[in-house]
């Protein structure tokens, strides 16, 4: 990683988490739709009233996108690895969640659960990435490559 402003780097790191929260929420919904018995459908993904802490699918669909952003985390700590970094990164591909279900539903969204869940799962991803990203950069740096001796 170069210390410079690469704008190359950060617009294919947004792209990559991007694509990693919505191929990671796609595959979590399916596994959830498989145990409830419901029928797959983007609306799950993009539509804000499908949310909801009510029935059996609703709570998996909640469930689905908590799951999401534990495994999102795990990309923050692959793709961006800087603790600095994980909050933009994370409030970055919600803003653009955001801006698709506005486009997707043509209309903003409304609801509170909509927003008490993603704003839950912002903070677990960046808590985690950040977390998982401070681990590896607080690992020893050798400093020599001899044999190591104890004194």
């Amino acid at each position: 990683r170069s210390f410079v402003w690469d704008p190359t780097l950060i617009v294919s790191q947004i792209i990559s988490m991007q694509c990693i929260f919505y191929g990671l929420l796609g595959f979590w919904i399916c596994i959830m739709d498989f145990i409830a018995g419901a029928d797959k459908s983007l609306d799950q993904m993009f539509k804000y009233q499908e949310l909801q802490f009510k029935g059996l699918s609703g709570r998996l669909l909640v469930g689905a996108y908590a799951l999401n952003a534990l495994t999102c985390a795990l990309g923050l700590w692959y793709i961006v690895k800087r603790t600095k970094q994980c909050l933009d990164f994370t409030a970055t591909v919600h803003f653009f969640h955001l801006l698709i279900c506005w486009c997707y539903n043509l209309a903003f969204p409304q609801t509170l659960t909509w927003w008490l869940v993603n704003l839950i799962c912002v903070a677990i991803m960046t808590v985690v990435g950040e977390y998982l990203c401070m681990r590896t950069e607080m690992k020893a740096i050798p400093l020599s490559l001899g044999v190591k001796t104890d004194l």
